[in-house]
């Protein structure tokens, strides 16, 4: 699962703009050819709203950043040539709605044990397996 929670001010995203960050993010781990391919239900976009009053950078208030902060759980980085290069693929997703809107942000993503992880009380099959690629048919966790 990757978990993307972006924290911004209120007001920053529309409706819309939020429904197309998230759809962009879902599909750069479900249609890009070099991705990993994983169910869509594995990716996860969560807006998390802070309030200007309580939103802090360098010590000062500011309605113009945006903080991603990613959790991978299903897949992890084989080596800093292929995170790197996943950081520049995202750079480009966040880049319509984030930094050609004059917002400044950072990025961070932190790699989980996937052998703490379930779904639905499942342990999740392993990657590129058959039981994994019904999982992404499917698109729901189901017993394998």
């Amino acid at each position: 699962m990757p978990l993307h929670r972006i924290y911004h001010t209120p007001g920053q995203f529309s409706k819309e703009a939020k429904k197309g960050l998230a759809d962009a993010i879902t599909k750069l781990y479900t249609e890009n050819p070099h991705g990993p391919h994983l169910p869509a239900f594995y990716v996860i976009v969560l807006f998390v709203p802070v309030e200007e009053e309580n939103f802090f950078v360098g010590g000062k208030n500011t309605k113009k950043f945006v903080r991603i902060s990613v959790q991978h759980i299903a897949r992890s980085f084989e080596s800093y040539e292929i995170a790197n290069g996943f950081l520049q693929l995202y750079e480009s997703v966040l880049a319509p709605f984030i930094k050609e809107q004059g917002f400044d942000w950072e990025i961070d993503i932190e790699q989980i044990d996937r052998n703490l992880w379930r779904t639905n009380g499942l342990i999740p099959p392993l990657s590129n397996s058959d039981a994994e690629k019904e999982w992404v048919r499917l698109n729901k966790a189901v017993p394998y």
